[in-house]
């Protein structure tokens, strides 16, 4: 090993062993001087040791922790231990609104964020995936992760000096707060946690709710203290938060799908060679398979959970309340087509239709 890639790596081991105790603003700040280390020696690593940090913000128990964890042991396994990856759940190195800047900077290797986050980057056709009553069901939202179209998705993220590497399921979303939330008329001057997503927000307030933007970190204590009244979710994101201690009530309104990209720093992966490279691809593509596949048991499994803990009330909405929440959220579709380009929408309904 040469000095300088030694002296990255060196850099490299201490950040990942510090950040989880300094401030989002320091951990960038360090970030920034490992990645002007990384550029003066992009292509040193191949064959070398090497520890790849990957950041997430949900707990290791969810489906996107569990795929995780599977990359994390398939790369381990093919590489002897060379090559590590050191995972950081539950927003340990970073949060929903610095992870991103992170990425880009080199603070960190691999993210899954959920795909409302590449709207804030250039990327609005990404919002399409929070758009209310629009997939049907997860085969529709997989013909198009998994098709061209989400390929053209995840080859545009090179703008930003990221590398696209594929999608991510966890499940459909349901509404919680203390009372049902059935019908808009529920919503009424409810304040609701959302993560920035312009279509997340203008569907709040379109069901007559206030949208509050926040981390997911922050989301139970908000819940608990009535900063915000109540929240959307996957099952398996209420359960494993222990969101069910502070709402009284899940509404299983099926409404909106939650995925995740993950993604790779640009320099940081060109910088790989290329058998290690095509290693670390594959193992990805079988660990995205598996977290997939396990995401609707994952979510069937924290809602059995929920019931047998018995402290929240489950409710599901009727054919004329589903109707009227359908309804309500059709002026998002035409805002959302308004500002990206209808022919997103046809080309998105087109790849889930025409299967």
């Amino acid at each position: 090993m040469g000095v300088r890639s030694e002296q990255v790596s060196r850099s490299i081991a201490t950040m990942a062993h510090t950040a989880p105790l300094q401030s989002p603003r320091r951990r960038l700040m360090v970030g920034c001087g490992v990645a002007a280390a990384w550029g003066a020696s992009a292509g040193a690593w191949a064959g070398e040791a090497l520890t790849i940090r990957f950041s997430h913000v949900v707990a290791p128990d969810t489906p996107k922790g569990l795929a995780v964890e599977r990359f994390r042991q398939l790369v381990q396994q093919r590489t002897g231990g060379r090559i590590q990856v050191a995972v950081y759940p539950d927003g340990q190195l970073y949060g929903d609104h610095d992870e991103m800047q992170a990425l880009q900077l080199g603070a960190v290797e691999m993210l899954a964020p959920s795909l409302s986050k590449f709207g804030r980057i250039g990327f609005p056709e990404f919002e399409l995936f929070d758009l209310p009553y629009f997939f049907p069901d997860m085969a529709s939202v997989q013909q198009v992760t998994q098709g061209p179209l989400g390929q053209r998705m995840l080859d545009r993220l090179a703008r930003q000096r990221l590398v696209g590497l594929g999608f991510m399921d966890n499940g459909f979303k349901h509404m919680s707060a203390n009372r049902p939330l059935l019908e808009p008329a529920h919503f009424a001057g409810l304040r609701m946690r959302v993560q920035a997503s312009r279509v997340i927000a203008s569907h709040m307030r379109a069901l007559g709710a206030r949208p509050v933007t926040l981390s997911f970190s922050e989301t139970k204590r908000a819940l608990s203290t009535g900063v915000v009244d109540g929240t959307e979710n996957p099952i398996s994101n209420f359960w494993t938060q222990g969101m069910h201690q502070v709402q009284t009530d899940l509404s299983l309104t099926h409404h909106g799908y939650l995925g995740y990209a993950v993604v790779a720093n640009q320099r940081f992966w060109s910088g790989m060679g290329a058998a290690d490279r095509a290693l670390v691809g594959q193992a990805l593509r079988e660990a995205l398979a598996h977290g997939n596949q396990i995401a609707q048991l994952e979510n069937d499994k924290a809602l059995a959970e929920l019931r047998s803990a018995g402290q929240t009330r489950i409710h599901g909405p009727s054919t004329r309340q589903a109707e009227q929440m359908r309804l309500a959220a059709e002026p998002v579709h035409a805002e959302l087509a308004k500002r990206i380009g209808a022919h997103w929408l046809v080309d998105v309904r087109d790849a889930f239709t025409s299967a």
